[in-house]
């Protein structure tokens, strides 16, 4: 017989694990970067522009919209997203919630657009199941 001990997370979220190693918020916001980076993609595709065309409409640099697009780069601020969804025929909106809802599961996604509409809308909200075991969730976090 074997003295490994088993430990059954069938009960913890893949949150919860994030927040023991203390890398939640870091998560968090590499999540909402890369849902940000993943709509500018998108944005640019439908109106065909290129990271130069961006740059230049923006009068920034291509370094500065490469940064913008790396979904693991969070250090882009406020107004070179303002700027870029402007330049994008885009509409940035920031919802503040409290934290009070479920403290053990948080996730940030895209909200859905409501019509054909310009908006770009990105909402975090608290959205994976208490009950969801490490192992699925991160499976479900590494699919993105």
């Amino acid at each position: 017989m074997s003295n490994v001990k088993s430990f059954d997370h069938s009960g913890s979220t893949f949150d919860s694990f994030l927040e023991e190693e203390h890398i939640l918020q870091e998560a968090e916001a590499v999540a909402l970067k890369r849902v940000l980076a993943w709509k500018f993609g998108r944005a640019m595709k439908q109106r065909n522009m290129s990271k130069y065309t961006l740059a230049k409409e923006m009068n920034t640099s291509r370094s500065q919209v490469d940064r913008l697009l790396d979904p693991s780069h969070i250090g882009v601020t406020i107004g070179t997203i303002t700027r870029a969804a402007t330049t994008l025929g885009k509409q940035i909106r920031v919802e503040i919630v409290d934290a009070k809802l479920s403290k053990d599961s948080v996730s940030f996604s895209a909200a859905k657009r409501q019509s054909k509409g310009s908006t770009v809308s990105f909402t975090a909200k608290r959205s994976v199941p208490k009950q969801r075991t490490h192992r699925k969730a991160k499976a479900a976090y590494a699919a993105g």
